[in-house]
């Protein structure tokens, strides 16, 4: 029932922490200079300074060391290797993008416990016991997007994909399920820089909606020049998408698969959209939302195994459909794959600088 107060402490006013002067020390790492990294660590950093306020693991103090992967997977590996070799640090909160987690999860088998906040390739599935994540594959995601197209009467799509574990996954669930016409299926560049020849084949092609599988940066690029181009069909998105928003005018009308949205009407999700507006003030995206939820599973973890790295292990794999962690995205528990249970995606369209859900899980 602790972690219950935690979320309805959520404002952290009027709660205060024992004080039993120990300390639990957590890792995460995340490319933290980059906008969705930035906004992964404000969760991680508000559920941090909750658990601390609360009190909630045994009156102790909850410490986070973080560490910036720059999303890559050689720098992924270091960064595991110095969390596994520090006695100190339980387990981890991370990593974010696909590559550096893969990468990462060789290292942590056997020996720390990592939960994984925006990971969705498929391949992480069963990768290892020691590895769990609070989003859902791209193996659920694609398949979602596809049906949400299907529903909108969507025959002929395009898919654009970034050349990575995330692009690949994501581009190829989707285009297994999409019951249309695939017309085009190509990689593309994460930092693109020049979009307008793949606009201009696609304005003469016509397709009734474009897929593009890969993160904000490469999105912007691509909705920017469908503006200038003049080039208007249903541009499609994964979790990776949820902050092109900030350009209102390149993202207007893109349909969003995100893990979550600060309109969102839950009571779980209005608690902690709010003490995120308080602390930070802006909205929290998925990032944030997934940052968070991570941080407060290991904390619920670490409050019942104390330091002992096999227990929050076994704990976390012990989250069924019985027990699960309240979080901001919804109730949080694992399948023994180390996928998390029925967190399907939010459909999601992006409005004058906001995502409205279209279609809740």
């Amino acid at each position: 029932m602790r972690y219950l107060l935690a979320l309805s402490c959520l404002a952290a006013v009027g709660c205060s922490a024992g004080g039993s002067g120990k300390t639990y020390v957590l890792g995460a790492a995340g490319p933290w200079t980059e906008g969705y990294g930035q906004m992964c660590r404000r969760g991680i950093e508000l559920a941090r300074d909750q658990v601390n306020a609360t009190g909630v693991i045994r009156g102790a103090r909850l410490e986070i060391r973080f560490e910036d992967d720059s999303a890559s997977g050689e720098a992924a590996t270091r960064i595991a290797r110095r969390f596994v070799d520090d006695p100190a640090v339980l387990a981890v909160v991370g990593h974010m993008s696909s590559g550096a987690m893969l990468a990462a999860a060789r290292v942590y088998d056997g020996r720390l416990a990592a939960v994984a906040t925006t990971v969705t390739t498929p391949a992480l599935s069963d990768l290892s016991p020691w590895i769990v994540r609070v989003i859902s594959s791209d193996s659920v995601n694609g398949v979602q997007l596809a049906a949400a197209a299907a529903r909108l009467g969507l025959k002929r799509a395009a898919i654009l994909y970034e050349n990575d574990s995330y692009g690949r996954g994501l581009a190829s669930s989707f285009r297994a399920a999409f019951k249309g016409r695939v017309i085009a299926n190509d990689p593309i560049r994460g930092d693109i820089a020049n979009a307008e020849p793949y606009i201009a084949w696609l304005k003469r092609e016509r397709p009734d909606a474009v897929l593009v599988a890969g993160n904000d940066a490469s999105a912007l690029v691509i909705l920017r020049e469908a503006r200038r181009q003049q080039f208007v069909t249903q541009f499609l998105g994964g979790d990776g998408w949820t902050p092109v928003i900030a350009d209102t005018a390149a993202a207007e009308g893109a349909l969003i698969g995100a893990p979550f949205t600060a309109e969102d009407q839950r009571p779980d999700a209005r608690k902690f959209v709010e003490a995120f507006r308080t602390k930070f003030g802006v909205d929290p995206d998925g990032n944030a939302a997934l940052g968070y939820d991570a941080t407060i599973t290991l904390a619920r973890a670490v409050d019942a195994a104390g330091s002992d790295r096999h227990g929050i292990r076994a704990w976390l794999r012990k989250l069924a459909a019985s027990t699960a962690v309240p979080g901001a995205t919804g109730p949080i528990r694992f399948l023994p794959s180390g996928d998390r249970v029925g967190n399907a995606m939010v459909l999601t369209r992006a409005r004058r600088g906001r995502l409205v859900v279209e279609a809740a899980p």
